[in-house]
């Protein structure tokens, strides 16, 4: 026979399929087989029609398309003979689904099969409708199906109950029609019917809630006696499985037990002698008999029962942990996890086996184990389940530390007893995982440090000797170079020594070379080591006879490629060497850190602290810190010799008031011009971190004071002089960028001198404006006038204050006689363009220890080519002369060919003594 033939049998096709040795071959031969069975289609081949069928799901199931031959199955299933149909079933199983709308034309056979008098013909209608069967089939052909529920052969009753699922879940409504049918076959004897039964019972229940409240009233009696006497039944060769009469029909009863029993307090009490039968009489050493028990457990848990049944249940998923196998343990310890919040104390007995789960080879249960012993940590048995996990991190493998030991630190943060075991039990951690610890975990360490002032002796020892066996735990060395530099006279002086201390011998260098190795050590990140510059900062403080060589290894850093220690290193250079008198006033001990506010204890949101609060945009605000007093700064609000001042904002002790006393600068802003009718306007200073950044140029360095250059400018059609927040901001984001990318670590409780440090511009090329000038003694300072200039009043050379393009600003200072506070300036505005420029209006701001008065400008037009100049008086009272020099930001607004103009600058190179 040709092997391609209409006729030829499907296992000479799959012998032909099987020769190929490529796919193309493959392809070739099935292309074949396909074409003769499309002539055998249009030829209406009868003889062979279940051949080819045959040989089409062949096709369909190797991945071809075979829509071609779905008719052929509706023409067999419309054949009388059960050969035919059985092909004709299978095929339209295989080949199509219920979304084909060629299914519609089967919906009359299928319901003429349904009625047929063949049983064989029956239970094929009823299989392809249980699989293939849509929503609108379903409610054609209920009927016929709730009809069969109760047909006299039971494999056709036992195919009518799965048929019924697939339609109860297609048409809902239709399932209160199957609920009294339901009923009567929870009674047969036939443990096929049985499943299926109860399979169909729980759907129901599921459905609707009519039907559980009926099969509660109704059939919980039946099934619980169902199930006794399948546990009790004798040993029955067809259902035994491991020495277990039926384990499937077991386990579905127990399953629709749970249903009928959830909420229910008299079903549940009616199922509880059957529960503790199957708990006590089933065998575990099967794994038919453990699914069993695993199943008696979840139903126990979630019925209303009382707490004998509950614990009996706990310790079968107890003796579940001591098996080999590792999907039981890990069932188990699934099923512990939701016990735990039913009944705690019944959980807790297995503690020690739970603990051992910890130390599995298995990477899914130790996890698993280690979520369940975090859940059962309390306030009783904190210590001790502590310690355990504790020894275990010694020995634990690497991919598991970083889990156990986050685990770890939750529980000591959440339920710490007392401030010293905390301590110790966080050393521990940092000591074996610091570098798996995350950066909230020591901020948080840091704070309760802080927190504890009769423990910074013990603390700082405990570090230092910790610091020496685990050098290579980043962040055991941050935690201890922060407290070393915070309490190191303490460690070296041995104060605070607790009984369960031994004494320790540390000299001032000793300390010393902890830091200098921790800033050496190649493994140092960015934070590390700025932190070291902290400490060495404040250790030149506690430890005066030690300056210089503090002095030597800060100077190493000068020449850093990370401009965060380039920056830090000359910033305290400059207060070791420079600022000795208040050196000690900057590099104070910390205050007292808000310990239930931060984040890393009791859940908080970020640090707030009595020194620091962070907030959004990376904006550090300082409040009520002491360095106010320690300087001798008030607060004080701006005097307004003017006779229209705008009112002052409040007063504010919070926020950013504290930069503006620790530099003593605020921002007044006066204007003037023509049209103001010499009326000029003043406004009230801004924010702190805006005039800090502002007048230390941030993001712009000024030029160097002797050089009578022009001052930094910035150009703008949009700010306002009056609102500088968005230039701060973007100075903000410029530094906090270059941060992050050297350390993406979360806010950490600094002292209010780093976190201000952080905030300077980087140096440049330009020499850098000293932090600290005006507050101590410094050399360059130019000597004060001689009487006969005080008397008739200095002069001093010209200055070119501003310069734009074609604009030009100079400046003509002198002093007025008698008063070497006051400066007298007198402005002249020159234009070297072509163009003239109208609306010409100057404005200016100074800090706050500075009083600005403008006399009206000569003319409110300033023409092109240098022609002509517009002049402008202008007063300045240096309420701190001789400690602190003139700065000025200024603002020139105009109109150029009737468009808005603006540009801004700042003026810094005013002559030191002003």
């Amino acid at each position: 026979m040709n092997p391609f033939s209409s006729g030829t049998r499907l296992r000479d096709m799959i012998r032909a399929i099987r020769a190929c040795k490529t796919a193309a071959e493959e392809r070739a031969v099935v292309r074949k087989e396909c074409a003769s069975i499309r002539a055998a289609v249009s030829d209406n081949d009868n003889d062979y029609r279940h051949r080819n069928l045959a040989k089409l799901m062949f096709i369909h199931m190797l991945g071809y398309p075979t829509h071609f031959g779905q008719m052929e199955c509706l023409k067999l299933i419309a054949a009388p003979g059960f050969p035919e149909k059985r092909i004709g079933y299978l095929g339209l199983m295989l080949l199509l689904d219920e979304r084909q709308e060629v299914l519609m034309l089967v919906t009359n056979s299928l319901k003429q099969d349904l009625n047929h008098t063949n049983q064989y013909i029956v239970g094929l209608a009823l299989c392809a409708l249980g699989n293939i069967s849509s929503a609108e089939m379903a409610r054609d052909l209920a009927p016929e199906v709730e009809r069969l529920l109760q047909f006299r052969d039971p494999n056709v009753r036992k195919k009518a109950a799965l048929c019924s699922i697939r339609i109860i879940k297609k048409v809902p409504d239709l399932a209160e029609n199957f609920v009294n049918p339901v009923a009567s076959l929870l009674k047969e004897k036939h443990h096929g019917v049985l499943l299926t039964a109860i399979q169909l019972c729980a759907d129901l229940c599921i459905v609707s809630e009519e039907a559980l409240e009926y099969f509660r009233k109704k059939c919980t009696e039946g099934i619980v006696k169902v199930l006794k006497d399948a546990v009790n039944s004798p040993y029955a060769p067809e259902y035994d499985i491991s020495g277990i009469s039926d384990p499937f029909l077991q386990i579905r009863l127990l399953r629709i037990l749970r249903i009928l029993g959830h909420g229910d307090a008299d079903a549940s009490d009616f199922m509880n002698d059957v529960l503790a039968q199957v708990a006590t009489k089933t065998e575990s050493n099967k794994n038919a008999g453990n699914a069993i028990l695993y199943e008696c457990v979840e139903t126990i848990m979630s019925i209303e029962d009382s707490g004998g049944l509950r614990v009996l249940a706990i310790n079968i998923l107890g003796r579940f942990l001591s098996n080999r196998d590792n999907n039981i343990r890990y069932v188990a310890l699934n099923m512990l996890m939701k016990a735990i919040s039913i009944d705690g104390q019944a959980v807790q007995r297995h503690r020690a086996t739970i603990l051992e789960c910890v130390k599995d080879s298995d990477a899914s249960i130790r996890k698993r184990a280690l979520e369940l012993v975090y859940l059962l940590v309390n306030e009783n048995n904190v210590k001790p389940l502590t310690k355990e996990l504790i020894d275990y991190l010694v020995v634990s493998d690497q991919d598991f530390k970083g889990d156990l030991t986050a685990k770890i630190c939750s529980i000591v943060e959440k339920l710490s007893p007392e401030k010293i075991w905390y301590i110790d039990q966080m050393l521990k951690v940092l000591c074996e995982a610091g570098n798996y610890v995350k950066d909230e975990v020591w901020h948080a360490l840091i704070v309760v440090i802080t927190n504890s002032s009769n423990l910074h002796g013990y603390t700082v020892r405990s570090l230092y000797r910790a610091i020496q066996t685990s050098c290579d735990q980043e962040a055991v060395v941050r935690v201890a170079v922060w407290c070393i530099g915070e309490y190191g006279d303490l460690l070296v002086n041995n104060v605070g020594m607790l009984d369960i201390e031994e004494p320790i011998t540390v000299t001032e260098s000793d300390a010393i070379d902890v830091i200098e190795a921790a800033i050496k050590q190649h493994t140092s990140d960015l934070t590390t080591r700025a932190m070291c510059l902290m400490a060495l900062l404040k250790l030149s403080s506690r430890f005066p006879s030690s300056s210089q060589r503090i002095k030597d290894i800060v100077n190493q850093s000068k020449g850093s490629l990370l401009l965060e220690l380039q920056q830090r290193s000359i910033e305290f250079d400059s207060i070791i060497g420079k600022h000795q008198n208040l050196r000690s006033a900057l590099v104070e001990r910390m205050p007292v850190l808000d310990e239930a506010s931060y984040s890393g204890r009791r859940g908080g949101s970020g640090v707030s602290t009595s020194g620091i609060n962070n907030i959004p945009n990376g904006v550090v605000k300082i409040v009520d810190a002491p360095l106010v007093d320690l300087l001798d700064l008030g607060v004080d609000e701006p005097t307004h010799p003017h006779p229209h001042p705008h009112p002052p904002p409040p007063n504010s002790s919070s926020g950013a008031n504290f930069l503006h006393d620790l530099l003593g600068v605020g921002a007044d802003i006066s204007s003037s011009s023509p049209q103001s009718g010499g009326r000029n306007t003043m406004h009230g200073h801004k924010s702190g971190t805006d005039v800090l950044l502002d007048l230390l140029s941030s993001g712009s360095p000024p030029a160097p004071a002797p050089a009578p250059a022009p001052a930094t400018q910035k150009s703008s059609s949009t700010s306002d002089l009056l609102s500088l927040t968005q230039l701060n901001n973007n100075n903000n984001n410029n530094n906090n960028n270059n941060n992050n990318n050297n350390n993406k670590a979360s806010p950490s409780p600094f002292s209010a001198l780093d976190t201000l440090s952080s905030s300077l511009p980087t140096p440049g090329a330009s020499p850098m404006m000293d932090l600290l000038d005006g507050f101590g003694p410094n050399p360059t300072t130019p000597p004060p006038p001689t009487p006969k200039e005080e008397e008739n009043g200095r002069t001093y050379p010209p200055i070119v204050a501003f310069e734009s393009g074609a604009l030009s600003l100079t400046f003509n200072l002198s002093k007025q006689p008698g008063s070497p506070q006051i400066t007298l300036i007198e402005a002249k505005f020159t234009n070297k363009s072509s163009q003239l420029y109208t609306d010409f209006v100057f404005q200016a701001a100074v800090p706050k220890f500075l009083q600005l008065h403008l006399e009206p400008a000569s003319s409110n037009t300033l023409p092109g080519n240098a022609s002509g100049s517009i002049t402008q008086k202008l007063r300045v009272t240096n309420n701190q002369h001789g400690k602190k020099s003139v700065v000025m930001r200024i603002r020139i607004s105009y109109k150029l060919n009737n468009k808005d103009m603006l540009e801004e600058g700042q003026i810094s190179n005013f002559p030191r003594d002003l």
